[in-house]
């Protein structure tokens, strides 16, 4: 059983180094974030050691900088807008371990906050050696000092075995951080004891990336509702022509299998009835909405591309999603990016906010989509802060991080 936040505190902070794994893994137009959902998802643990009287220590990563030191993936814009929501003192270091990390952890007076560099500048973080990483471990773990201790709040993360999630649990007292606990308990409602109707809708490009997730959710969901990219899987599958869309042809036969044992297991697979069907990938490209039955038969013929699902397939999905009491949605229906196929997404997400019912987005672009058309995160029951890792938990997998706090 993992040791929580509560049990930390209760056995007094104050004075001690606390290093935390937050998730500050934000995208960045230059240096500027684009969304801080995640640092702000991270804030309540953070200020909750620093008012406690902890030395916050957090260490994150930013993007995939391949254990080398890139400015365009410092995590100091990160750490900034951290430090701009929040009242508690917050520096940022200019490395992960060297000098400058050691001399401001060593200087962290009670209640303040310091934030590491982006710890995947170290090529130990990820390395697939355990030595490596265990080495990456100590010096993290020695910048405590005696007394130190470790907290895992960063969900984003878990799926993976990095030195900063798994690693650095086996050196210091560890403790599941509040958002990974709220996370998990969403997540296991949601698989174990989901309120029926419930009601799966998954969507982005590839059916490649999401297969495992839906073979675990047939005979657990009522309905799976299948828009995005992927989609076009599926119509091929079904015998459909789908013109120069997204396909992956290599997993048609693995599609067939899923229809018929969806079928047999009371799950409804709903596929769109209708899509967008443009003439090239791009904003302004000449579309028009094509009945599945017959994609290439318009204007735009064989060369076009489906981009997102059509009006009545939006209406269908809506139809579903509002009559359901348990609702889990994964990646867009279409390129939401792009106003003229932004609008299956769109209906996709007045639908739950309107629907009488537990929902849960799961991350990643499924996140971003709801955030970039105007919703507001409270409008859903829950934003998964992790899409990677809320996927694999739905798949069945064990989660790196969360076994190595015992949970």
């Amino acid at each position: 059983m993992a040791h929580a936040l509560d049990e930390l505190i209760a056995d007094g902070v104050a004075g001690r180094r606390v290093l935390v794994r937050s998730d500050l893994n934000v995208p960045l137009d230059g240096f500027a974030v684009t969304d801080d959902g995640r640092v702000r998802a991270s804030l309540p643990v953070i200020e909750k050691l620093a008012h406690a009287g902890a030395r916050v220590i957090v260490m994150a990563h930013l993007g995939r900088p391949k254990g080398q030191v890139d400015p365009k993936y410092s995590i100091a814009p990160a750490g900034q807008r951290l430090a701009d929501l929040t009242d508690v003192p917050v520096r940022v270091a200019t490395d992960v371990v060297g000098p400058d990390a050691r001399d401001k952890a060593e200087a962290l007076a009670d209640g303040e906050v310091l934030v590491l560099e982006n710890v995947r500048f170290d090529p130990r973080e990820t390395s697939k050696d355990d030595a490596e990483r265990g080495a990456f471990a100590d010096e993290l773990a020695a910048l405590t000092g005696e007394g130190g201790a470790y907290v895992d709040d960063a969900f984003g993360a878990v799926h993976r075995k990095h030195a900063s999630v798994f690693d650095i649990a086996h050196r210091l007292p560890a403790y599941q951080g509040d958002l990974v606990k709220r996370e998990l308990d969403v997540l296991t409602k949601v698989v174990q004891n989901p309120e029926r109707p419930f009601v799966v809708v998954m969507g982005g490009s590839k059916v490649s990336d999401k297969l495992a997730v839906i073979e675990n959710l047939i005979g657990k969901a009522d309905s799976l509702l299948i828009g995005g990219g992927m989609v076009f899987t599926f119509l091929a599958a079904q015998g459909h022509r789908v013109g120069g869309s997204l396909l992956e042809e290599d997993q048609i036969e693995t599609v067939k299998g899923y229809l018929e044992k969806a079928a047999a297991a009371g799950t409804e697979i709903v596929l769109p009835v209708d899509v967008v069907y443009a003439a090239a990938f791009a904003a302004d490209a000449p579309h028009e909405t094509r009945p599945v039955e017959d994609i290439v038969g318009g204007e735009i013929g064989a060369t076009g591309l489906g981009l997102d699902i059509g009006p009545a397939s939006a209406a269908l999905f809506a139809e579903r999603i509002k009559a359901a009491r348990t609702i889990f949605w994964n990646g867009p229906m279409g390129v939401f990016e792009m106003d003229a196929f932004a609008a299956g997404t769109r209906e996709v997400a007045e639908a739950i906010v309107a629907a009488d019912a537990m929902s849960v987005i799961g991350g990643g672009d499924s996140a971003s989509a709801v955030r970039n058309l105007g919703f507001r995160d409270d409008q859903f029951g829950h934003i998964s802060t992790g899409g990677g890792a809320s996927l694999e938990f739905i798949e069945g997998k064990e989660l790196p991080g969360v076994v190595a706090l015992g949970a």
